[in-house]
């Protein structure tokens, strides 16, 4: 079991991962050797998860996720497999913390008379600045 919160812990056979052939550093060892690590979890099915933390999930996850609900996170930063899976898992765990905390609600707030009465100033300055830049009307003799 991998710990996420104190009320969310990951089942270890519900994470898949796929090695592939990464790019980047590692010489021609790239060429040879598949340490691209591919984390593979069905967030729609999992029972680990309640329904909100599910929807927030799937909302974080973006693109990484597919149309059947499964967050695919590829990682292959690093030249061992090991490290580059560990990687994948810190990220999915990161993602799925940020998901377990709910949202804040917002507040309504009003303005305070004495921002308003300050708008008020600032914009009737304004107003009488531009007005001083317009050019003198004809007067009327």
């Amino acid at each position: 079991m991998i710990q996420v919160t104190p009320e969310i812990a990951l089942d270890e056979a519900e994470i898949h991962f796929h090695f592939v052939r990464g790019s980047g550093p590692g010489g021609q060892n790239v060429n040879k050797v598949a340490t691209a690590a591919q984390l593979r979890f069905d967030a729609a099915r999992s029972p680990c998860l309640g329904d909100d933390v599910r929807q927030r999930l799937m909302r974080l996850a973006g693109r990484r996720l597919t149309d059947k609900g499964v967050i695919v996170i590829d990682a292959r930063r690093f030249r061992t497999q090991e490290r580059n899976r560990q990687d994948a898992l810190d990220r999915l765990v990161a993602l799925i913390r940020r998901a377990a905390t709910p949202p804040k609600r917002r507040r309504k707030t009003t303005p305070s008379p004495a921002s308003r009465q300050r708008r008020l100033e600032d914009k009737r300055r304004r107003a009488e600045l531009k007005r001083s830049r317009a050019p003198a009307s004809p007067s009327e003799d």
